[in-house]
């Protein structure tokens, strides 16, 4: 009795021509997500919008975000309607002190620069009057005479 032999063609390994294609279970790089004003605004009208058992829960799977994040809009909308919604800044909050110390720096700066200029003019007055006496002219300073 022969055993027929079956032809597997076995699949060829990855040639250097064509690249692995990307796990489809694994995001490339994590992003955050962010929501526009107008996304909260659409999202948390749908959410009020919401009566019956099961709604919100099926809104945020939807949406995939969190509750969390639906209550935290809701504060921000409660505490300031428009103000809150907005992207916020963020990072470092500016020092006080820093900024009042370069402003007090920068007027030293541009009160040394204006007294530099008040010389500067002062020598060109007195400059002006010798030269004034030297000719004869009158001067501001002179009484004029009167005939």
């Amino acid at each position: 009795m022969a055993v027929p032999q079956m032809n597997v063609s076995m699949p060829a390994p990855h040639s250097a021509l064509a690249p692995p294609s990307p796990d489809p279970e694994v995001a490339a790089t994590a992003k955050r997500r962010q929501f526009s004003s107008g996304d909260k605004r659409r999202i948390l009208a749908a959410a009020d919008r919401c009566t019956e058992v099961g709604e919100i829960g099926a809104l945020l799977r939807r949406e995939g975000i969190y509750s969390s994040q639906l209550a935290t809009w809701r504060k921000q909308r409660a505490a300031t309607e428009r103000a809150g919604l907005e992207p916020q800044k963020r990072g470092r909050k500016a020092d006080p002190t820093l900024a009042e110390a370069r402003h007090v720096a920068a007027l030293t700066k541009e009160n040394e620069r204006l007294r530099r200029k008040l010389a500067t003019a002062q020598t060109i007055i007195d400059v002006q009057k010798k030269l004034c006496t030297l000719l004869g002219l009158p001067t501001a300073e002179d009484p004029e005479e009167t005939s």
